[in-house]
């Protein structure tokens, strides 16, 4: 076999993992490659490229469901679901030239893979949440399935919920099964903007946390400092000259002008108070949800934090005082986005005591390879976890051969 092995049939997919079971040949699993860069360097016999692997199987839009194979692009099906009015409510980011490489590109099975999810994941959840079934190959050679093409088929132990942001150290998926919705009919992002920067203002959390505890059903909140602000192509973001803090509201028209004027009318005392309308609004959140205001600093570590959502900006203060770098508030201030030099360990040691004090988590998701090697990349598992992990890794993989050490060493 070459070193590059791409299947374009489940056969093939099932062939390649059961020869590499037998020979103990370990295998880097990919789908285009557009999210190598996140997790642990992988070394691997061979590379399994799943790219061929494309198109759409089924997609029913009055069944609400598109069923794919795990090398589609994520392009492709946000295109057909589109010319249903439909889309995948999660609001899958494209991390593509986040992580040095091209937009668009991205496919189904890498976004399961790492569980992705936009900035309306508070309000319809991640990747996960919207993951009906599956069909897959283990790293024992065998094929699988779970779930179906609606959620009462998904009785039992969910694997889909353990297959999602398994780093394709479990299993190879063939082909994937997503719930869709209809798109709002109207999009309305109510814009604060703050007399002074506000990195460190806890300002823009009181906001996202007033809006998000009203009546007016918000799909999206999110706050950006005026340095990272400036570089959005929206001139309402990029020409204030002031930290931002947007709040988005979807639906039928009515109801989001009415809801739009609530919040106008709650959160003006912020400060200054900006509407933008769909083609606006839409660009923004993109920019947001897809962190398109780091992916120019591909020199810097970015680090992922998941927190409790009062306490985000909180955390950014504890680990940039005194250290200089970049932020991005989303989910209300639950997920911080955070451009670090990669010096010293790109302050590992400082983000992992400060997150841990609130009870998050904290994600390495670029860096060079040196880097990524020499710090844990996702969050240290307490020992009962790590038990947990290996007995799930060893029944799915027992001789180790799915993208090895990607998430933990050993793992």
């Amino acid at each position: 076999m070459t070193d590059v092995i791409k299947p374009t049939t489940n056969a093939d997919v099932l062939e390649t993992i059961q020869w590499a079971s037998n020979k103990k040949k370990t295998l880097k699993v990919i789908g285009r490659g557009t999210k190598t860069g996140w997790g642990r360097p992988v070394v691997a016999d061979k590379t399994v490229d799943m790219s061929a692997l494309s198109g759409i199987i089924d997609y029913q839009p009055n069944e609400l469901f598109v069923r794919a194979k795990s090398g589609t692009p994520v392009s492709t099906i946000t295109a057909a679901l589109a010319n249903e009015n439909q889309q995948l409510m999660f609001e899958p980011p494209d991390f593509g030239p986040l992580l040095g490489g091209d937009a668009g590109q991205g496919t189904l099975g890498g976004l399961i893979a790492c569980n992705m999810a936009g900035s309306r994941r508070i309000q319809a959840g991640s990747a996960r949440d919207n993951f009906l079934g599956f069909h897959a190959v283990s790293g024992r050679g065998e094929e699988f399935k779970s779930g179906g093409q609606v959620v009462k088929n998904v009785t039992g132990f969910d694997l889909s919920k353990l297959i999602t942001g398994s780093y394709g150290t479990l299993a190879v998926l063939t082909d994937v099964t997503f719930k869709v919705l209809p798109s709002p009919e109207k999009i309305r992002t109510v814009l604060i903007q703050w007399s002074r920067d506000g990195i460190y203002d806890h300002g823009g959390v009181q906001a996202m946390t007033e809006a998000m505890g009203s009546a007016n059903e918000v799909s999206g909140a999110a706050h950006v400092p005026a340095l990272v602000a400036a570089k959005s192509s929206v001139d309402y973001v990029s020409g204030t000259g002031s930290a931002i803090t947007a709040i988005r509201v979807e639906g039928p028209g009515p109801s989001v002008e009415f809801r739009c004027a609530a919040l106008i009318k709650l959160l003006s005392k912020f400060g200054k108070v900006e509407e933008l309308h769909t083609q606006n609004s839409n660009i923004v959140w993109k920019e947001i949800s897809d962190v398109a205001y780091f992916s120019g600093n591909q020199s810097d570590a970015l680090w992922r934090l998941s927190v409790p959502p009062t306490e985000g900006s909180r955390v950014a203060l504890r680990i940039l005082e005194g250290n200089p770098g970049d932020v991005i508030y989303d989910w209300a201030g639950g997920l911080v986005w955070l451009l670090m030099a990669t010096t010293d360990n790109a302050s590992e040691a400082r983000i992992r005591k400060h997150v841990n004090e609130v009870g998050g988590h904290a994600t390495l998701v670029r860096g060079p390879d040196s880097l990524r090697t020499s710090v844990p990349v996702f969050h240290p598992q307490d020992d009962s976890l790590s038990g947990v992990s290996r007995r799930v890794k060893e029944g799915f993989d027992p001789n180790g051969i799915l993208n090895p050490g990607r998430m933990y060493e050993g793992v």
